[in-house]
């Protein structure tokens, strides 16, 4: 009040025909017109003493920076998806002439921008904010201003719900936190606990607060938190813990509004005045915020904790997190925590850089107020199995399934099912099946033994074949055939022509085992008559014959086929192809 006083040059200031006076205010401004020239002349001292130009320039420099930040600090707002959809809400607004862009950073006229880290999150110039206030969105609790670290705390909770958990939220400030929080929740059948609530007659405006918002999963606890039992029925369901302790706040550039809209403590302004916190008081907040955090990590059932300050000292951040897990009560029958990486995007190299070490930072800048948040998770049990419904409602939550529905299993996990379902083949009917194959080979080389003992036909030929095919039997092993004797034709055979087999041609018995015989193709050259031709007729070139007799393979190396061939002045009277085909003289 003394600043504007100066800056108004020690004028009383008018009361607008809107603007209701408020007696206490009026008092101390009375009381300040009244000694105007006394405060004159002192400022005009502290001035030559310090050296200052004005009242502005006394201030430390830390609050002169706070003030050149708010001045450009835009304005964050969530949209209440329980009364309004994102594309509704950006029609809405291009309907009243605001325009969509990338950044509104420096930019005049009326613009929006949506959030990077948070997808619900819309960005606005800080001098619209006197506009915004009188448009339908705003009054119909369809866009909600808010500082942009809660909305942070508020989505790294639900990355981590499944269906059915519910949520202890500690220290909350701003109701509209706990709104947030409900709304993100309120398709996971979740239950929002506040605890510390303890003037029972809140309980009615906060209800008609949370029913003009649609906000119907909220149960408030009157305990403080530290005074709340860890192994309370009613908390049994309690997966999460957000804990927002009471910090120094310095991360802030506007602390009085800061502290008016998130009902912080009135007593942090003597220290935002001064550029900072005693140690003595800083030492009282880090001690609080370590109680605070080490009770909710003796919530048996939860599985993590989300913690979230405004302050840059690490004495209130990283100091208090590493002392918590170091110092952790280890119990045999719960998994430890630790600490884990950010859930939130990280949408530049500098939010990378200031993750390295696995806290999530925003240092206070133009843009946002300054934001420290860690994520504490237990070791998962290897004994406990997640179910798919849990896998698919955490995906939902990510924003990774949509328009699918969870409570329908998938055609995949229906086919595994029925697979499942089906009767395996035993070892035994595998066994059975195998004797029976080897039954049936056995009977059918005992009939080819008997039919070659009866045979009285031996031909030389014939003789050499099965010699030469039961030594070449032992160096390649080929699938077997369906039937020993039956010919296979190669590529070039003339399908036209099948083969018979004669029944005077019986295969003679060798000494020691069973020898098959295969067919064997021949492919002969193009012959020319020796005979000499009429004058003026050329001499005619025959067309390739193909010639099938019953050879045995020569002994040859492995990966080799056999072959024979017919020798000049051989005679094939008693091969079977010799009976199939007519005489061939010029062989």
């Amino acid at each position: 009040m003394l600043y504007d006083f100066q800056d108004r040059k020690f004028q009383a200031r008018l009361l607008s025909d809107n603007e209701e006076s408020i007696a206490e205010v009026q008092e101390v401004e009375n009381l300040l017109n009244s000694f105007k020239t006394k405060l004159a002349a002192a400022l005009a001292r502290c001035r030559i003493k310090h050296d200052a130009l004005s009242i502005y320039h006394i201030l430390p420099e830390t609050v002169r920076n706070q003030e050149l930040r708010a001045s450009t600090l835009p304005l964050y707002a969530w949209i209440n998806t329980c009364k309004i959809s994102p594309e509704e809400v950006y029609h809405s607004l291009k309907r009243k002439g605001y325009n969509k862009v990338n950044c509104v950073l420096h930019m005049g006229g009326k613009v929006f921008a949506m959030d990077q880290h948070c997808y619900d999150v819309l960005i606005f110039p800080s001098h619209l904010k006197s506009d915004l206030l009188n448009i339908d969105l705003f009054k119909d609790y369809k866009l909600i201003f808010q500082d942009k670290s809660r909305s942070l705390a508020v989505h790294s909770v639900k990355a981590f719900l499944n269906m059915n958990d519910d949520v202890l939220m500690v220290n909350t400030g701003s109701w509209y936190t706990v709104a947030h929080m409900s709304i993100l929740t309120s398709n996971n059948s979740t239950k929002i606990f506040v605890c510390g609530v303890q003037s029972q007659t809140k309980h009615p405006d906060l209800k008609n607060l949370f029913t003009k918002m649609g906000c119907e999963n909220i149960e408030i606890l009157p305990e403080t938190f530290l005074n709340i039992d860890s192994k309370e029925n009613r908390l049994q369901k309690v997966k999460v813990i957000l804990l927002l302790p009471r910090c120094s706040g310095l991360g802030i550039s506007n602390p009085v509004e800061f502290i008016l809209n998130e009902h912080e403590d009135t007593d942090l302004l003597k220290d935002f005045s001064q550029g900072g916190t005693s140690e003595d008081k800083l030492n009282v907040l880090a001690q609080q915020q370590y109680k605070q955090l080490t009770h909710a990590m003796k919530f048996t059932k939860a599985q993590a904790v989300v913690y979230c300050t405004c302050s840059v000292y690490p004495e209130e951040n990283e100091a208090v997190i590493k002392k918590a897990l170091e110092l952790q009560d280890l119990g045999t029958k719960i998994q430890p925590y630790r600490l884990s990486p950010p859930v939130l995007p990280l949408c530049s190299l500098k939010d990378i850089q200031l993750s390295a070490d696995k806290f999530f930072r925003m240092e206070p800048s133009e843009i946002t107020n300054g934001c420290f948040l860690s994520v504490l998770t237990r070791e998962r049990d290897p004994s406990e199995t997640v179910s798919v419904r849990d896998v698919l409602a955490r995906a939902a939550a990510k924003g990774l399934l949509d328009g699918i529905e969870l409570g329908k299993p998938s055609k995949r996990e229906k086919k595994k099912k029925s697979k499942t379902a089906l009767p395996k083949a035993s070892a035994t009917n595998t066994n059975s099946i195998q004797l029976k194959i080897a039954a049936f080979l056995n009977r059918e080389t005992n009939e080819n033994i008997n039919r070659s003992e009866t045979s009285t036909t031996k031909t030389p030929l014939a003789q050499k074949s099965t010699t030469q095919v039961g030594s070449s039997s032992q160096v390649r092993k080929a699938k077997p055939a369906p039937s020993p004797l039956v010919p296979t034709f190669g590529k070039n055979t003339s399908p036209a022509r099948p083969y018979e087999r004669r029944s005077n041609f019986v295969r003679p018995r060798p000494e020691d085992r069973m020898v098959v015989l295969k067919p064997v193709e021949i492919v002969l050259p193009p012959v020319t008559f020796p005979y000499s031709a009429p004058q003026g007729v050329r001499p005619q070139t025959l067309a390739p014959r193909f010639y099938y007799r019953w050879a045995g393979p020569k002994p040859v190396m492995s990966g080799y086929l056999p072959t024979t061939s017919l020798t000049k002045g051989e005679n094939p009277k008693n091969s079977p192809s010799s009976l199939l085909r007519r005489r061939r003289p010029w062989l």
